[in-house]
This record gives structure tokens, C-alpha cells and sequence, in this order.
């Protein structure tokens, strides 16, 4: 299996901080989701939302990141949402029971929605 290199994108809309995860989320992501989560938490944002659109292979070691952000936020109390999942992380998310500590959303437009932003529009 061919990995992708991990990079993370940081955007902001309407107060809400969007992080676009690009290539495989493993051990080798650490340093890119780190950096990225401080950069969209620097500003304090209503909320995080992090981007799966583009994002491939999710291992344990990816898991475990994510669940390393859902305590920073919970710590922080940043609400975080997700969108782009496949079916397949989608079910892990919720076998995993992540999906009981973030929202799990269709799109981009509706996680920003129900994290607060973009209320005129």
C-alpha cells in the first residue's frame, strides 16, 4: 500500500477554524495535525471542523491523534465537528465511539452551520 504524506490546512469561516486533512492520517501526521490544531486554535474559534474530504488511510495511530484533539478541545472547551468521512470511518468513528465526543456532518457548509458559523448565510 502507497502512503500519502499528511498535511493539514488551516482556514477560517465565520469564527469557526477548518482543518483540511490531506493524505494518510498515521504516525507520520503527528507533526502536521500538532501544528495545524495550534495554528486554528491560536485565535480562539467557536469551533473546530476537521476536513476528511481529502484525507486516505486512517490507522490506530491516526485514531489515536484524533483522540488526542478531542481531549485538547474538551480541555479547551472547543466544540469539534467532522465532515468527508467515508461510510468506513464513518462506522469506526462511530464503533470507536469518537463520534459521542464530535459531530459527524455531510458537508463542510453544514458542520460550520451547526458549529455557529455562518449564521446569516
Amino acid at each position: 500500500m502507497t502512503t500519502r504524506e499528511a498535511l493539514a490546512h488551516v482556514r477560517r469561516r465565520d469564527g469557526v477554524a477548518v482543518i483540511e486533512l490531506v493524505g494518510d492520517l498515521n504516525a507520520a501526521a503527528e507533526s502536521a495535525l500538532d501544528e495545524a490544531w495550534t495554528a486554528a486554535t491560536s485565535v480562539r474559534p467557536d469551533a473546530v471542523v476537521l476536513s476528511f474530504e481529502n484525507s486516505g488511510y486512517i490507522n490506530s495511530t491516526g485514531i489515536a491523534l484524533v483522540v488526542g484533539l478531542l481531549a485538547s478541545a474538551r480541555l479547551h472547551r472547543i466544540p469539534i465537528r467532522a465532515y468527508g468521512l467515508t461510510d468506513h470511518y464513518r462506522e469506526i468513528f462511530e464503533i470507536t465511539r469518537l463520534a459521542d465526543f464530535m459531530a459527524i456532518d455531510t458537508d463542510e457548509d453544514s458542520a460550520v452551520q451547526g458549529a455557529g458559523g455562518d449564521r446569516d448565510g
